[in-house]
């Protein structure tokens, strides 16, 4: 068995989205454990500033320009990861966005959220794949979903029985399948018959985007188990709560250290054998 702290300051952690809210509480207790974190951001300014607020008290934060639906950023994100560090041990895809809070209008910047929240999630993997160091307790992937993604969920759930049921078997899925979902969806949204469409009434977009997180998750799980040991990559899926942040207008009911807990949890559990998983306050919940 393996030593509870496996970690050491050579551990490198990638948390995209991360100069405020979630993400930089993220980073902020992963470098409490003495890691080295790469606080990404999509404007350098404002991660400058929060990395600075982070390395003030102490702690190993480096600041790098992301932006995780930009191939030029991610290529050149890649390259100084390359240069400077080798490769990663943990990535947590934190960065999205969510427009519509407080809106009837759940698909006023549709392509955007799905873009942002799925395919951009999708990047960062594809991305940081190649980059993962071996090792003995292997490399992690936490991304960072909501509830409001559930198949099994029955207050904003997708109610096409045929969608639902090919998402739901593993045998079946496939990163086709998510993308045809998405852009059916998308379709339906720009020529306004969304609605008839059995896709969840309430934030739409922003909960399908979190689906397709969800569902990817359990994907690449998949993928990933046949990896031999030593090169295992482990991947969950986690939902932080309605967390106070500027994307829930300062409305939750969670406070944000709370919020980041289960992914550094996760991200640092001494005994991965936990993959394929979605949590919720360190418990696991249905997909």
């Amino acid at each position: 068995m393996m030593r509870p702290e496996w970690w050491t300051s050579e551990t490198i952690a990638v948390v995209t989205g991360a100069n405020r809210g979630i993400g930089f509480e993220i980073a902020h207790q992963l470098a409490l454990h003495g890691i080295t974190v790469i606080l990404t951001s999509r404007e350098t300014g404002v991660g400058q500033e929060a990395a600075k607020v982070l390395q003030e008290g102490g702690l190993n934060v480096v600041f790098h320009q992301l932006d995780i639906i930009d191939p030029p950023s991610i290529e050149s994100f890649v390259q100084w990861i390359k240069e400077e560090y080798g490769g990663v041990d943990v990535l947590i895809n934190n960065a999205g966005v969510n427009y519509n809070a407080g809106s009837d209008n759940y698909v006023e910047n549709a392509e955007q959220v799905i873009q942002t929240n799925y395919y951009g999630t999708k990047n960062m993997i594809k991305a940081m794949v190649p980059l993962m160091r071996p090792s003995e307790p292997g490399a992690r992937i936490v991304n960072v979903s909501s509830k409001l993604g559930r198949l099994s969920g029955r207050r904003n759930r997708i109610e096409n029985a045929e969608i639902r049921k090919k998402l739901e078997n593993d045998e079946l899925l496939s990163e086709e399948l998510i993308d045809e979902v998405m852009s059916t969806f998308l379709k339906q949204a720009e020529d306004g018959t969304w609605k008839e469409g059995g896709w969840p009434q309430v934030f739409t977009d922003y909960s399908l985007s979190k689906l397709a997180v969800n569902t990817y998750t359990r994907l690449m799980a998949r993928e990933f188990a046949s990896r031999p040991e030593g090169k295992k990559i482990y991947i969950n899926c986690y939902c932080p709560g309605w967390v106070r942040t500027a994307m829930t207008s300062w409305a939750g009911h969670i406070s944000i250290e709370e919020g980041a807990d289960t992914a550094v949890w996760l991200a640092l559990l001494p005994d991965q054998f936990v993959t394929g998983k979605f949590f919720s306050e360190r418990r696991e919940i249905n997909f």
